[in-house]
């Protein structure tokens, strides 16, 4: 091992000492005390997580596929059953959502991954414009019995383990075992179900990838190239779709620029319809535009695509939609990259479902991995 090698290795190990024993030496000074609905059924299990402001934490794991069902509350504070009014104050705990889900559905290494996608792990004490000790991050496991608390704990130590490899600074998230936890007030339960339009701290796309996932778990199926695709009914649109995804791909909405799934996206890949599942663009013809919106260089084949005019908003544009399923996608323009073309089809996030390289196979896609060799095949 070398020399810096051996310093990270030291760094690394005092810093999980340090996570790990924070909320251990404060147990003594805080109630021990479980008050929660929610409770794991043989063959699930729990977990408590803390990722600011529980409102954005709790709606998003609600979408997460193996997750039976989420929580808000108080954790590991030093008061007994605490108000929300008491938590804003200083009493000590985190807002925190408890979560069953099924380990056979949903691996904790999972489950923390997408946790770990809300978060900034290494801010202190602030979760987007929330500050204060009560929107620290935290993951905290149940200590019984032993044998499931021992392995939650290294599940847990893997994933973080793994997480600060990408940091150079260390994270800031606390891990422990579960001391005392307290479901918040009814109001705060399901609050972004009950007021859609509230404040989150997590970017609303990521809600829409999370739901994207979830809709092709029940639409798996193995495409090729004779596939026939067919939009769903209104009815059925309704229920895969987000609002956000409706509104694009029925009624022409625009999402916001720059704040949207795949405008940064680059793994190689394939875009598809997200109503139908069609492929319809691939990542050798994506581009960055500085638009923010996910820009090609031309379509799998112009054949996917139907083109039509649109004068809407005083202008003259040139609106491009799914053929199959005449699903708004975005437009095109003739300011593209000169030597593939000389379009920009400017498409819409919200519109797509992102199937990166390695996952195709997977996703009943492999008939066209082809279009990844030498970059030239298309389809006909």
């Amino acid at each position: 091992m070398t020399i810096s090698a051996a310093i990270v290795a030291i760094l690394l190990t005092a810093f999980f000492t340090a996570i790990r024993e924070h909320p251990v030496a404060a147990q003594g000074t805080m109630p021990t005390e479980i008050v929660q609905k929610n409770s794991a059924a043989k063959g699930h299990a729990e977990i408590y997580l803390a990722g600011g402001c529980f409102w954005g934490t709790e709606m998003y794991l609600r979408l997460l596929q193996g997750v039976v069902s989420v929580e808000s509350g108080y954790a590991n504070g030093n008061t007994a059953h605490p108000t929300y009014h008491e938590v804003c104050g200083g009493s000590g705990h985190a807002e925190t959502v408890h979560v069953v889900y099924d380990p056979d559905c949903l691996s904790p290494q999972k489950l923390l991954d997408v946790y770990f996608t809300s978060i900034d792990p290494t801010s202190h004490n602030q979760q987007g414009n929330d500050r204060g000790l009560q929107y620290r991050t935290g993951i905290y496991y149940t200590n019984q019995p032993e044998d499931v608390a021992a392995r939650d704990r290294c599940a847990i130590e893997t994933s973080l383990q793994k997480l600060q490899e990408n940091y150079d600074v260390p994270l800031a998230i606390e891990f422990g075992p579960i001391v005392n936890f307290y479901r918040a007030e009814e109001e705060h339960q399901e609050y972004l179900l009950k007021n859609p339009n509230g404040y989150c701290h997590i970017p609303y796309y990521l809600f829409d990838e999370l739901h994207k996932k979830n809709v092709s778990c029940h639409l798996k199926k193995t495409f090729d190239r004779n596939t026939k695709y067919e939009k769903p009914d209104q009815a059925e649109l309704k229920k895969q779709l987000t609002e956000l995804q409706y509104a694009v791909t029925q009624q022409a909405a625009t999402e916001p620029p720059f704040h949207n799934a795949y405008n940064k996206e680059f793994r190689e890949g394939i875009y598809c319809d997200i109503t139908t599942g069609q492929p319809l663009f691939v990542s050798t013809d994506k581009f960055e535009s500085g638009c923010g919106w996910p820009a090609f260089s031309r379509p799998i084949s112009e054949s996917v695509l139907e083109k039509r005019e649109d004068r809407s908003f005083d202008m003259m544009r040139t609106e491009v939609m799914s053929k199959a399923s005449s699903a708004h996608l975005g437009h095109v323009f003739h300011d593209g990259p000169k030597k593939s073309g000389g379009l920009r089809y400017c498409i819409n996030s919200a519109s797509l479902r992102f199937i990166p390289r390695d996952e195709m196979e997977a996703n009943g896609y492999g008939a066209y991995l082809d279009l990844f060799e030498n970059g030239t095949s298309r389809i006909s």
